[in-house]
């Protein structure tokens, strides 16, 4: 028995024709685009802050001076002297600048300066009278000159008048000499002195012994105006 008659399967027309390449075009075009394409980059992470570093002070232009230091208190004058910025009611100030020393001569200067507000006269020389350690005189000779010390300090006396502020100057002269061993050597811890017999006296600081040994003579020069 013969079969069914094969009947060919019916042509269907496409009604889009084209449509079905371009949208297989299409699609391998955009995963041909993706491969190409690169990879969206991922965010990175966010930079950590620097650690807040606190702002050192401003330097002043002129920095301030340091307060001031309270000055040393006075030293007090030792006890019993006079200081030498007094002026004495006779009106002159009696002092002396130093002791020169040479082979057992000495000579201690004397500096009369009138500190009064008038004028002073002078004429002769200065009256001395030495102490021993408790203030009690010490006999002693006084020559007016030096004979028998020295040479060279026996020139008279001249009437002279200091102006204020004006000086005159003489010397106190001994020597050290033991010509006696028997004869107890003398020292003088102090020595008064005043601008002429009977004139008020004044202590004289010497900055040492008057060492007369035991000849118990003291020279002195006449005062004598000093240059300005």
């Amino acid at each position: 028995m013969a079969g069914p008659a094969h009947r060919p399967a019916p042509h269907v027309h496409n009604r889009f024709p084209g449509s079905a390449r371009a949208v297989g075009l299409a699609v391998a075009g955009l995963v041909l685009l993706g491969a190409c394409s690169p990879a969206t980059d991922l965010p990175s992470a966010a930079p950590t802050p620097p650690a807040p570093t606190t702002p050192a002070a401003p330097t002043p232009a002129n920095p301030a001076p340091d307060a001031p230091r309270p000055a040393a208190p006075p030293t007090a004058a030792a006890s019993g002297t006079t200081p030498t910025t007094d002026c004495p009611e006779s009106g002159v100030r009696i002092s002396s600048p130093g002791v020169s020393a040479a082979m057992g001569l000495r000579a201690l200067s004397l500096e009369l300066v009138n500190c009064g507000k008038k004028p002073y006269p002078l004429d002769g020389y200065p009256a001395l009278r030495l102490l021993d350690g408790d203030g009690n005189p010490i006999p002693v000779q006084v020559i007016e000159g030096a004979k028998g010390i020295t040479s060279g300090f026996d020139a008279p006396p001249r009437p002279l008048t200091l102006r204020p502020g004006e000086r005159a100057g003489a010397a106190v002269l001994w020597r050290n000499l033991v010509t006696d061993s028997t004869v107890v050597a003398t020292n003088g811890e102090g020595l008064e002195v005043a601008a002429a017999t009977g004139q008020p006296a004044q202590a004289v600081e010497t900055n040492g012994p008057i060492d007369l040994g035991n000849t118990g003579r003291l020279g002195v020069s006449a005062w004598k105006k000093q240059s300005p």
